[in-house]
């Protein structure tokens, strides 16, 4: 079997209960009222939320913690040990640097620096391998994703692509435009938040204005064919989170997620967490929903994990390393 690789997974949306029990007790911040066990019934999303936004303010209570640098290096780190204790081979860690800061009123250059760094010593101690992507916020405004985006490209050798994420619906592409300008000028790829919140409209602007090669979500490419055909014939991959679209309501019923006719249209799709800090999942919670909700066949397992490998931001050499690598 092919390794396990998550492609879409929220550093940001990732911070341990624990870690966030931890950090408040120690400096007195009013989440460190509760304990584990009501933290994480605050945390976790139950069953699933409203619409997109009300998912996104669960990752809150995380970030609200971050008061230094130090904390986001912890946080950087430890995700770096959670993608090693899941068993996975490759992992591509994103995250916002703006979000991050925003509580606490950090200074988003400053955060960017100690999550490369948590992220590197992550990897000197742990047996995994992991690239960043940036996200601009959409959510905080043009100005906001300027600001956000000189950080992120401040240390560009450390990142692999740049991603829009936030409200979709409220923030589309077309602000964007001058940005991404930027993000290929860097040399960087491009991933985009898009037919998650909004429709298939919103992918082909995420590919034609932003220059996507990989959509994150992207469900509702399932409504136009002239879409999903330009993705299979340009290679445009696409990162489905299954429990993530769940919980979001972007997609209520399981059993007719559209990564089905994604795969039967030759589209390189993929599986991936999203946020599993609120979600509450492994990526091996969303094989086993691809295999006993889905009903995929082994065999289109292995074509998903095969598509992560094609759809990572690695080189032709990396890729084929960990095509050598079993599961």
């Amino acid at each position: 079997m092919l390794p396990l690789i998550d492609l879409h997974r929220h550093l940001d949306g990732n911070i341990r209960p624990s870690t966030i029990l931890d950090i408040a007790s120690k400096k007195g911040l009013p989440l460190a009222k509760h304990s584990l066990a009501s933290l994480q019934k605050l945390i976790f999303i139950q069953d699933k939320t409203s619409d997109l936004l009300a998912f996104l303010q669960k990752l809150d209570y995380g970030v609200s913690v971050l008061t230094s640098v130090e904390d986001c290096y912890r946080v950087a780190f430890e995700n770096v040990e959670d993608a090693f204790n899941e068993g996975l081979s490759y992992v591509e860690l994103r995250f916002s640097p703006y979000y991050m800061a925003r509580s606490n009123k950090l200074d988003i250059y400053d955060v960017v620096d100690a999550v490369v760094s948590g992220v590197h010593a992550g990897m000197q101690a742990f047996d995994v391998k992991v690239n960043l992507i940036g996200i601009l916020s959409r959510s905080y405004g043009v100005k906001a994703c300027s600001n956000e985006l000189a950080a992120i490209l401040a240390y560009k050798a450390h990142f692999v692509a740049v991603d829009l994420a936030g409200d979709e619906l409220g923030f589309p592409a077309s602000l964007f435009i001058p940005h991404f300008k930027k993000v290929h000028q860097a040399g960087l790829n491009v991933t985009i938040h898009a037919g998650e919140a909004d429709g298939a409209g919103s992918v082909w602007r995420a590919i034609k204005d932003l220059g996507a090669n990989r959509i994150g979500h992207g469900v509702n490419a399932i409504r136009d064919l002239e879409l999903l055909n330009y993705l299979a014939i340009e290679k445009i991959g696409i990162e489905a989170c299954l429990t993530s679209n769940y919980q979001t309501g972007t997609w209520t019923n399981l059993e007719t997620h559209p990564v089905s006719t994604f795969l039967k249209n030759g589209i390189q799709v993929s599986l991936h967490t999203d946020d599993p800090g609120v979600s509450n999942i492994t990526l091996n919670d969303e094989f086993s929903l691809a295999e006993n909700v889905l009903n995929f066949s082994g065999e289109q397992i292995e074509t998903l994990k095969s598509n992560a490998i094609e759809q990572a931001f690695l080189s032709t050499r990396e890729k084929a390393e960990l095509r050598a690598l079993t599961s």
